[in-house]
């Protein structure tokens, strides 16, 4: 973003003066920064490379590049608002307080209370349930956005197994598992990790003492590396014949591997691995 801070001010002074009905010239230092805020917020929505390119190689006054950020929240606002509405109707949740009132509750308060033109930076809500991407470099609608799609992907995951699967996974995990907070998703792709890794079917639910012996013999032969390759591949497949191919499905559980490599290892090492393969 290659604005000097004069454009900015004048971007944001115009700002005031709308948050201010024109009224008053003067507003306090606290929401002086809020409305720079919001004035920055927008113009990174629209700053994407490239975008501040226009005819003649220069580039888009910072009050241009405000306004076409402004819209664009607007449009990322209605976009996040159809897919929430698209996926509230069969929302699954295993009732899990946590992922139910941060999905069901805490999202219409952000969409309720969110205001785009003077504070689109701010999240509002916390995000309490705890989705496999890290979205911490993520604030306002980008933030709400991406979670949402999140539990997009995570919901169409749920869908690849039958309901008893998944709560009789999630129970032998914690007998409390309608309280915890924990990321659904990663739990029962651990268990479909263990399932593939001794070549047992998901129809044979849960795992013996001579299925964990197993596991750690498949595992000591595997170094962390071979390991992460392996799981990209069995994931691969999984999503490939249980849930229709749905790359962007993949994508989503593949980044998520690293983290479970490690915890496979650590658990095979300490013979621990019954309690995160269920």
């Amino acid at each position: 973003m290659d604005y000097k801070m004069e454009e900015l001010v004048s971007v944001a002074g115009k700002l005031a003066e709308k948050y201010t009905s024109f009224e008053n010239t003067s507003v306090t230092y606290e929401k002086a920064e809020q409305l720079m805020g919001a004035v920055l917020y927008c113009i990174r929505e629209e700053g994407m490379p490239g975008r501040y390119e226009v005819a003649g190689g220069g580039r888009k006054p910072a009050q241009q590049a405000y306004e076409a950020g402004l819209a664009q929240v607007g449009e990322k606002v209605k976009a996040a608002l159809d897919l929430y509405n698209d996926l509230l109707p069969e929302f699954v949740y295993y009732e899990n307080r946590c992922l139910y009132e941060t999905f069901a509750k805490g999202l219409p308060e952000f969409f309720r209370r969110y205001d785009m033109k003077f504070e689109p930076q701010d999240t509002i809500i916390t995000l309490d349930y705890p989705v496999l991407k890290d979205l911490s470099d993520y604030t306002g609608i980008d933030k709400i956005y991406e979670f949402i799609v999140c539990i997009r992907l995570e919901q169409t995951f749920f869908k690849c197994f039958p309901e008893s699967y998944a709560v009789n996974v999630l129970k032998r995990y914690n007998n409390f598992y309608k309280e915890m907070i924990d990321n659904i998703c990663g739990i029962l792709f651990l268990s479909v990790f263990g399932h593939m890794l001794i070549r047992k079917p998901l129809s044979g639910q849960g795992f013996a003492g001579e299925d964990y012996l197993r596991m750690e013999e498949e595992l000591a032969g595997l170094g962390r590396a071979e390991l992460e390759q392996w799981m990209q591949k069995a994931a691969a497949v999984f999503v490939e014949e249980s849930c229709g191919g749905d790359k962007k499905l993949l994508e989503y559980l593949a980044g998520s591997i690293t983290d479970h490599a490690v915890r496979m290892k650590e658990a095979a090492g300490s013979g621990a691995l019954g309690r995160i393969i269920l």
